[in-house]
């Protein structure tokens, strides 16, 4: 599996850690998780880590865009962690698809996202 998450702060941050492509079947096992978060705590804090990460398969792709339409509103702030400057431009391209506050880290700088995250 290319994602594995973690749920940090009492479930308030999600941690996502992804790498190599993305396939379909990661979407079905994650997607439920996010959404049970976000009915036990509203909108999340979320450290998306794309270190290592290249990409998405086709099935995948659109399961991120069907994610993305229906979780519009349920991410409060969104880190973007990662390597390349592709990746770094993902937090610009993410913009007109979630309400969230996004931020992008060099993966040398994953304590500040998480500071970050945490702040009030």
């Amino acid at each position: 599996m290319s994602i594995h998450f973690e749920e940090e702060n009492g479930g308030k941050i999600l941690v996502v850690e992804v790498s190599g492509k993305l396939e379909k079947a990661d979407y079905e096992h994650f997607v439920p998780e996010f959404e049970r978060l976000v009915r036990e705590h509203g909108k999340l804090r979320v450290l998306f880590d794309m270190t290592g990460f290249h990409g998405w398969e086709l099935g995948a792709l659109w399961e991120d865009i069907k994610f993305d339409v229906k979780h519009f509103s349920d991410i409060e702030r969104l880190a973007i962690v990662g390597e390349t400057k592709w990746q770094h431009g993902m937090a610009t391209f993410c913009t007109p698809f979630t309400r969230a506050t996004i931020r992008y880290f060099e993966h040398t700088e994953l304590d500040k996202a998480m500071e970050w995250l945490g702040e009030k």
